[in-house]
């Protein structure tokens, strides 16, 4: 049974952010969620607004929710935008459905989560992907 570690998780936190430091995105939040959308690992830089934790872990729960990245669900909620409101509403609102929620796996099974926010929601991508890819681990943006 594939697993996501604390290391796992601490190593995309620091990797997204110094990530987001190289390419001087604005001050990022970056959160992991292990496939029981529990939070791992978590962190924050300075100068990011109040309410960073909540978007960040509103992009991971909301993409494990659904099993897609949050990319796609941006796209399904123009599509169906009813049906997207309904299971937001469903899991306590707390879906963010724009880029940067980006699904982990290990050969091809769920093992969590991480969600990105901060800078525009395409570069919170990127960075989420970068965390991921230098955990060793494959990032699923669905």
């Amino acid at each position: 049974m594939a697993t996501l570690t604390l290391t796992h998780a601490q190593t995309i936190v620091s990797a997204a952010l110094a990530f987001s430091r190289e390419k001087k995105f604005s001050p990022m939040a970056v959160i992991v969620l292990d496939a029981r959308g529990a939070p791992k690992a978590y962190g924050a830089e300075d100068g990011t607004a109040l309410r960073r934790y909540d978007i960040a872990h509103g992009k991971a729960y909301g993409a494990l929710a659904m099993g897609v990245g949050t990319k796609t669900l941006g796209q399904r909620a123009v599509e169906r935008p009813h049906f997207l409101a309904a299971v937001s509403g469903a899991i306590g609102g707390a879906m963010i459905p724009v880029a940067g929620g980006v699904l982990i796996r290990v050969e091809g099974e769920l093992v969590g989560c991480v969600g990105v926010t901060g800078d525009s929601s395409d570069n919170d991508e990127l960075a989420a992907r970068a965390g991921i890819a230098a955990a060793g681990l494959t990032g699923d943006p669905s």
